[in-house]
């Protein structure tokens, strides 16, 4: 994908300079003068203006980017990175959630189980996705899988991107704390290197269900947080006008959660975000992903689960005075 279609707030300036520069080329076309240099200045302008807005985003405008519509989405990784994929459906307990998806593939000749939340394009597919938010048996095919990875050997790698687990009372009913919460013990026992990689919304438990790892990576745009800035907002202002402020303060970027060492690494995002360029953002995030996975491989089993557990141990430990 190499134009986005919907128009973020912020964008105002690079589209106007954008519209400036086709009526400059309907004028060249019609009138036979030649604007070529008037053509390639404006085109400079353009993207001088798209890097210098998308350096200096915001938190509340990097959330906006992370849920851009045209961005791209967990299968479109798996197809842009991976070969063999071989889908596996069901928990083995009740059905097979559509908001998650996984199974087998080769990154670059590398066995791995990849897996993620799913959102959809389009009403019929977010219907069918249930807009990227798993019921419990989502998380249980995730364990499912990540036991079977574990049984053969192979990494695991997670892409996440939801704004949280299904909270509707058939979901209640069918325990999705209980199961996330199981995700969250089981994973600590995976024998095999698991990187969990955000690349969109990460938000709560939903997020967390399949978000325990060796390796916790962020795209350049996204986003990872206990509660939505909105549901923040709705909290402490009483107001969801202030979603911006809530973003500032609940420090959910990729900057602020390498700074907490919450997060490993940023996976820079192409100019203007992943949604500009799907194939730069897919080979962007394999060659980090690969990185980490050679340096895990070096590991065993045992070096591996404490690895992970020493990981996790250490968050939320601060040092500091009283004033």
């Amino acid at each position: 994908m190499s134009a986005q279609v919907s128009l973020l707030p912020f964008e105002t300036p690079i589209a106007e300079l954008e519209t400036k520069l086709r009526e400059l080329e309907a004028f060249s076309q019609e009138q036979d003068i030649d604007v070529s240099h008037e053509i390639k200045n404006m085109t400079e302008k353009i993207e001088q203006t798209r890097s210098s807005i998308y350096a200096n985003l915001t938190a509340w405008q990097k959330v906006q980017v992370a849920r851009h519509p045209d961005r791209p989405y967990t299968l479109d990784y798996i197809d842009a990175m991976t070969t063999d994929f071989v889908e596996i459906h069901g928990d083995r307990i009740h059905r097979d959630d559509r908001a998650i998806v996984g199974g087998f593939a080769r990154i670059d000749g590398r066995k791995v189980m990849i897996l993620g939340t799913q959102k959809g394009r389009d009403t019929k597919s977010n219907v069918e996705r249930n807009f990227g938010c798993a019921h419990p048996e989502g998380y249980r095919k995730a364990l499912r899988l990540m036991k079977l990875a574990d049984k053969f050997g192979v990494p695991i790698v997670t892409l996440i991107d939801t704004k949280g687990a299904y909270a509707g009372l058939e979901s209640e009913e069918r325990h999705i704390a209980e199961a996330i919460a199981v995700n969250l013990r089981e994973s600590f026992n995976i024998k095999v290197p698991i990187i969990c990689i955000i690349i969109g919304e990460g938000g709560s438990g939903g997020a967390l269900g399949i978000g325990i790892g060796n390796r916790i990576l962020i795209m350049e745009h996204a986003y990872y947080s206990v509660i939505s800035p909105e549901g923040c907002a709705a909290i402490l202002w009483k107001d969801r006008a202030y979603s911006d402020k809530a973003a500032e303060a609940l420090k959910i970027t990729g900057s602020d959660l390498l700074g907490l060492n919450l997060a490993d690494e940023v996976i820079p995002e192409p100019k203007g975000g992943a949604h500009t360029d799907h194939a730069q953002a897919a080979e962007n995030l394999k060659a980090v992903l690969l990185k980490h996975l050679d340096e895990l491989s070096a590991l065993s089993p045992e070096e591996i689960v404490n690895d992970r557990y020493n990981k996790f141990r250490v968050m939320g430990e601060f040092e500091g005075t009283v004033a």
